[in-house]
C-alpha cells in the first residue's frame, strides 16, 4: 500500500500524543507535590554510579489527584462514544448513513423478507489440518446452516477434496493474489445477489469452532430487530502451546470480559465468525471508492491488512448496528510460538494503524483512536516503571517493605486474578503472579513500537500465514465426529 502523508505521520501522531499526555502528568505530579522534607537516599548502580532515589509514598492530594484525572478521561471517553453511538442511531440521512437503524426501519416496514437463513463462507488456505473440525461444528449447531461453502485460496495440500468429503460447497479462487480478501470478494460476488433481504452471509475462519448455540442465538437476534446489520462472535483460545498459548487465552478471556462489560458495543466484528445481512455488505460495496476507500464493488478492501477490522469501521461509518453478544462464542487457535504471535500481532498493530490513516479523524473512529492513544500510554507507563523498579532494585543495598506499595501490588495482583477468573485454575495461577503477564505485555509493547515505527518510516507491510501440520493418512479422510466441546472454563466464560 502507499501511504499519503497523513497515513505515514498516524505513528508519529500516536507517539507524540502518548508522550505528551505522559509528559503532563508527570508535571502536574511534580508540580503538585509538596517539597521534601527530608534529603533522598543516595544509592551505588553496578558500583558506578551514584544514584538518588526517593522511597516516599505519593502525597494524598497527588495519588487524588491522579485518580480524578483517570475517572475524567474514562468518563470522558464514555460519554463522548455513547453520545456519537446515539446520533448514529438515530440518523435520518439516507445519503450519509444508509444503515442507520431508523433508515433500515423506515425502508422495512411492512416487509417480510422470508425465514431467516444462514450462508457461512470459509475462506481456507492450506488448512487440512482444521478444516473438518471447522465444518462439523457448524454442521453440529443447534441451528444448522442452510448452505456451507468453502474458499480455497490457492490450496496446495487436501484442503478441497477433505471439504467436498463433508458433502459442503467449494469455490476455488482464481487468479487471486490478494490473499483472504481477494478470495472473499470472489466467493460474494457468486453468493450475494442470490441473497434475500432475511437471508444471512457468515464468515467463519477455518481454523475455528462455533459453540454449540451460536447461530441459534445470532438468528434470534436478527428475527427481533430488523436494524440489526452485524453479529460478531467472542473468541476463546483453543487448548494447548504450553506458557505462551495461556498468555493469549487470558488475554482472550479479559477482552470477552470487557465486552460483557460493554453490553455487546463491538470493538471489531472479528474475522473467527461473523454474520452479516445481506444489505450491508451490498452497501459497503457501492460505498467503496466514494464514502468508504477501496475499490468500487468490493465487499473488503484488499489493501486492507487487517479486512475485518476495516469492514467494521466501514459498516460504523455507514451508521450501522452491531453487536457481540455474550452468548455467540467461539474457539480458535492461538499461536503456538513467539515468531508466529508476533507475526500474527504486527499485522494487526500495522492494520488498524493503516485503517485509521485510511479513513481519518471521524467520529466513527473515535474510539480507534482513543484506543491506540491509550495503548500509546500504557506503553510508555508500563516501560517507565519496569525500568524505574530495576534501577531501584539495582541501587539500594537491601530490600525495603513499604506497605503502600505493597497494598498497590496487592490490588494489582487482585485486578489480574479477578478478570481471568472464569479461564480456570491455570489462568488465575498465572495471573497472581503477575511478573510473567508484565513480561508478555511488554513483548505486546515492543510489537506496538514496531509497528507505529514501520508505518512511520514507510516499511512496507507482510501478510504471513501459519501453516498447519497434520499426520493424515493419504487413504483416509478424517473423523469428522469429533467432540468439540472446549473446556467450559474458557468458551462458557462470558
Amino acid at each position: 500500500m502507499q501511504f499519503g502523508r497523513f497515513q505515514r505521520a498516524i505513528g508519529f501522531l500516536v507517539l507524540g500524543a502518548s508522550g505528551g499526555a505522559a509528559a503532563l502528568l508527570w508535571f502536574a505530579v511534580a508540580e503538585s507535590s509538596p517539597a521534601p522534607r527530608v534529603a533522598m537516599d543516595e544509592g551505588l548502580l553496578f558500583g558506578v554510579w551514584h544514584v538518588f532515589y526517593d522511597t516516599a509514598a505519593p502525597a494524598p492530594r497527588v495519588l487524588l489527584a491522579a485518580v480524578a484525572m483517570a475517572l475524567l478521561f474514562a468518563v470522558g471517553l464514555a460519554l463522548v462514544e455513547r453520545r456519537i453511538t446515539t446520533r448514529s442511531r438515530r440518523s435520518l440521512d439516507l445519503r450519509v448513513k444508509p444503515l442507520a437503524p431508523k433508515v433500515v426501519m423506515a425502508a422495512t416496514t411492512g416487509v417480510y423478507g422470508g425465514p431467516v437463513t444462514i450462508t457461512v463462507l470459509i475462506p481456507a488456505h492450506d488448512e487440512e489440518a482444521s478444516i473438518g473440525h471447522t465444518i462439523s461444528s457448524l454442521l453440529g449447531q443447534s441451528h444448522r446452516p442452510e448452505r456451507v461453502v468453502v474458499v480455497a485460496d490457492n490450496c496446495t495440500d487436501r484442503t478441497i477434496p477433505i471439504a467436498r468429503a463433508t458433502g459442503v460447497e467449494v469455490i476455488e479462487s482464481v487468479g487471486n493474489t490478494k490473499k483472504k480478501a481477494g478470495a472473499l470478494n470472489q466467493a460474494l460476488a457468486v453468493v450475494l445477489p442470490g441473497q434475500g433481504d432475511n437471508d444471512l452471509v457468515m464468515v467463519m475462519d477455518a481454523d475455528t469452532a462455533l459453540d454449540d448455540g451460536f447461530l441459534e442465538s445470532a438468528v434470534r437476534r436478527f428475527t427481533a430487530d430488523r436494524a440489526l446489520m452485524a453479529v460478531g462472535g467472542l473468541f476463546y483460545g483453543e487448548q494447548g502451546a504450553g506458557l505462551i498459548g495461556l498468555f493469549q487465552r487470558n488475554e482472550y478471556v479479559r477482552y470477552a470480559r470487557e465486552m460483557a462489560r460493554r453490553r455487546g458495543r463491538v470493538y471489531v466484528l472479528t474475522g473467527t465468525a461473523s454474520l452479516f445481512r445481506p444489505v450491508a455488505l451490498r452497501t459497503v460495496a457501492g460505498s467503496r471508492g466514494g464514502s468508504l476507500p477501496g475499490v468500487h464493488g468490493d465487499v473488503y478492501d484488499t489493501a486492507a491488512l487487517t479486512e475485518d477490522n476495516e469492514l467494521t469501521i466501514a459498516l460504523k461509518s455507514l451508521g450501522a448496528l452491531m453487536v457481540s453478544p455474550a452468548d455467540c462464542t467461539v474457539v480458535t487457535e492461538v499461536m503456538p510460538t513467539w515468531p508466529t504471535l508476533w507475526n500474527q500481532r504486527l499485522r494487526w498493530q500495522r492494520g488498524a494503524l493503516e485503517n485509521l490513516g485510511a479513513y481519518g479523524v471521524t467520529p466513527q473512529t473515535f474510539r480507534n483512536w482513543a484506543q491506540q492513544l491509550g495503548i500509546g500510554y500504557g506503553v510508555i507507563g508500563l516501560s517507565a516503571y519496569v525500568l524505574l523498579a530495576l534501577l531501584t532494585v539495582a541501587s539500594v543495598d537491601h530490600w525495603v517493605w513499604f506497605p503502600f506499595w505493597v497494598g498497590m501490588g496487592l490490588l494489582f495482583m487482585a485486578e489480574r486474578v479477578v478478570t481471568v477468573w472464569k479461564g480456570g485454575w491455570r489462568a488465575r495461577l498465572l495471573a497472581v503472579t503477575i511478573v510473567p503477564e508484565l513480561c508478555f505485555d511488554l513483548f505486546l509493547n515492543a510489537v506496538f513500537v514496531k509497528g507505529v515505527l514501520d508505518i512511520s518510516f514507510g516499511r512496507q507491510a507482510s501478510w504471513t500465514h501459519l501453516s498447519h501440520s497434520a499426520d493424515l493418512d493419504p487413504g483416509v479422510e478424517p473423523d469428522l465426529d469429533v467432540n468439540l466441546d472446549p473446556d467450559p472454563g474458557i468458551v462458557k466464560a462470558a
